[in-house]
């Protein structure tokens, strides 16, 4: 398996793939995304700043998509960028008949594959942080793993988790949910999980300090030591 970083002005990403070719074709389809997601912001700047569910005039899909999941998760469409971009990549990967594909863009990932995925759990300072992973089975569609912190990285939110990380059927829905569950979920209060029947979330696991809650398919955490030069944050040399 190879393993390469790929960064453009805001998106810092690990592609892991089969072939050089496939990484290619991943960049490619990532430029792509970006581009049109950047020629929406350009044509109708609200888009790129509100918080709330916005539909954009456009035709692309891209958009498009970020928009339906971001109206599902009742968050501003920006909040499933960087699982759209991962999505982008993956997806070209697997158009071009790679058995395996995974996008790590910043925390958000996007992943098929005839292979298990670890997937390492970094919460800041909370004291789980670096030492589980989880092993994402094997999956012949296209799925989302994405974390949203509200104390690590410098995207916003409205919460205090440390870290939730949401597993849903597609990447552009796990992205948009796990900034809405870290906005929202407290410590012992677990109601928020109302909101989640009928969505194509599958599962979530949050941290805040000590405190963790899992809900619904949230696949094995096993111990693990993380290493920290793997994280797909800051900028690259």
């Amino acid at each position: 398996m190879i393993r390469r970083r790929f960064a453009f002005k805001e998106t810092f990403a690990a592609i892991l793939a089969d072939s050089e070719e496939d990484i290619a074709r991943a960049v490619r389809a990532m430029m792509g995304a970006r581009s049109e997601i950047e020629a929406c912001i350009k044509r109708d700047p609200f888009f790129g700043v509100t918080f709330h569910p916005y539909e954009p005039d456009t035709t692309s899909s891209t958009v498009l998509m970020m928009s339906g999941a971001a109206s599902e998760a009742n968050v501003g469409p920006m909040a499933a960028v960087a699982g759209a971009i991962a999505a982008s990549g993956v997806q070209a990967m697997q158009d071009g008949g790679a058995g395996f594909g995974a996008i790590d863009n910043g925390g958000d990932i996007a992943f098929f594959g005839d292979r298990p995925l670890k997937v390492g759990l970094f919460a800041g300072d909370a004291p789980v942080s670096g030492r589980r992973a989880f092993i994402v089975p094997p999956s012949k569609k296209i799925t989302g793993i994405c974390t949203s912190s509200a104390t690590v990285g410098p995207s916003v939110s409205l919460g205090v988790a440390d870290s939730v990380t949401v597993f849903a059927s597609d990447p552009f829905a796990a992205d948009a949910w796990a900034t809405a569950l870290c906005n929202t979920i407290r410590k012992d209060d677990t109601s928020v999980t109302g909101c989640l029947r009928g969505t194509r979330v599958t599962g979530f696991y949050a941290i805040i300090g000590e405190w963790t809650y899992s809900w619904g398919e949230v696949p094995p955490l096993v111990p693990a030591t993380i290493d920290s030069a793997l994280i797909t944050s800051g900028k690259y040399s």
